[in-house]
């Protein structure tokens, strides 16, 4: 049996790694990742390098969970989780960029290379595994979870309705028996009385008469239906007389 450095030696190895190279196809086992994403131009190449990091990231994933870590090592882990996710993120825009499939259609949900959902995987810093356990940051996701007290939470829309009756709409047998009409009566008629005598009060600084047309200092006369239409029909003939 040939050994590997004899096989890539061969005609046919180089055959098809040459072949590979013209389809835009790399071995990601024998190449290293490259680190300008956003000069890749192949989609199959962007895609081969994206289930790399999947790879990546579902081995760390599981190595966390290890029992045997200490806390520096889970937030080590923790860190190269974060920085495969925003990799990986590069990688489903450059796709998405050269026209492929789009990848972020998912949203906040992460899955595996095999399909499987990666908790903790969405926006922001995240923490995976044994790394919610850490101290400090047990104590946020805890106060992240609390509930407000229920005194203090405000009223939403469907308990507003059901405190809206008949009543709110003026539905009611306040009309009916007239008790309301004889209240509402009797305040207008004090506000009235109130308002006049006000008026009549001569000696009030604050009050001051309208004055006439004729500024002598009369009170305001409103002119009644006759007399506007007097003076329009004086008009009228003012400007006929003018005409002639």
């Amino acid at each position: 049996m040939a050994r590997n450095a004899e096989k890539s030696q061969s005609m046919l190895f180089r055959f098809r790694a040459q072949q590979a190279a013209d389809l835009g196809i790399l071995d990601t086992t024998r190449t290293r990742r490259p680190k300008a994403i956003s000069q890749q131009e192949s989609i199959p190449t962007c895609e081969r390098w994206r289930g790399q990091v999947l790879k990546e990231i579902s081995r760390k994933v599981s190595k966390i969970q290890d029992a045997a870590l200490s806390d520096f090592q889970i937030r080590d882990i923790n860190d190269e989780l974060n920085k495969l996710f925003k990799e990986k993120w590069q990688w489903e825009m450059r796709i998405r960029e050269l026209g492929g499939p789009n990848y972020m259609r998912g949203g906040g949900r992460v899955v595996d290379e095999e399909g499987r959902e990666i908790q903790g995987g969405g926006k922001g810093y995240r923490y995976f595994g044994r790394a919610r356990e850490l101290p400090g940051v047990k104590e946020l996701f805890e106060a992240a979870t609390v509930k407000p007290p229920e005194d203090k939470a405000l009223e939403k829309r469907a308990d507003l309705r059901q405190k809206v009756d008949a009543a709110y709409y003026g539905y009611n047998l306040d009309e009916e028996d007239g008790t309301l009409l004889g209240y509402e009566s009797a305040t207008e008629k004090e506000s009235f009385d109130a308002f006049m005598a006000a008026a009549d009060d001569k000696g009030d600084a604050d009050w001051e008469p309208l004055p006439g047309d004729s500024g002598h200092g009369d009170a305001w006369i409103l002119p009644t239906a006759e007399d506007v239409e007097t003076e329009l029909i004086e008009r009228r003939k003012r400007k006929l007389l003018d005409k002639l």
